[in-house]
């Protein structure tokens, strides 16, 4: 924002930028709010519902990572279609580790 890196920021404040600047923003654009508690089964229920590919959670207080990290959780709709795209490179993964290879 203005030339800064805000990757070391948490999460929050992330979001909060992200705020002010599409403060006045077109239709149909929005930020999701933090939602707190045990909500996790009901919203995944109703993301599969709606048929979305799943959720991401990640920890409010965290600076941005690249790649995985314990910090940021994705859990898979398995009814959705993407689902055997996944299913089957994992396994290919798995496959080649066991072999050696590492590419993927």
């Amino acid at each position: 924002m203005d030339g800064d890196d805000l990757r070391r920021l948490p999460l929050s404040m992330r979001k909060a930028n992200l705020a002010r600047l599409l403060r006045v923003r077109p239709e149909g654009i929005f930020i999701n709010p933090f939602e707190q508690g045990e909500i996790g089964p009901d919203l995944f229920r109703k993301a599969c519902e709606f048929g979305l590919e799943g959720l991401v959670s990640k920890h409010r207080d965290r600076p941005y990572q690249f790649g995985r990290s314990k910090h940021w959780v994705k859990v898979k709709n398995r009814k959705h279609h993407t689902f055997d795209r996944v299913q089957e490179a994992h396994q290919t993964r798995h496959a080649s580790q066991k072999r050696g290879v590492y590419g993927y």
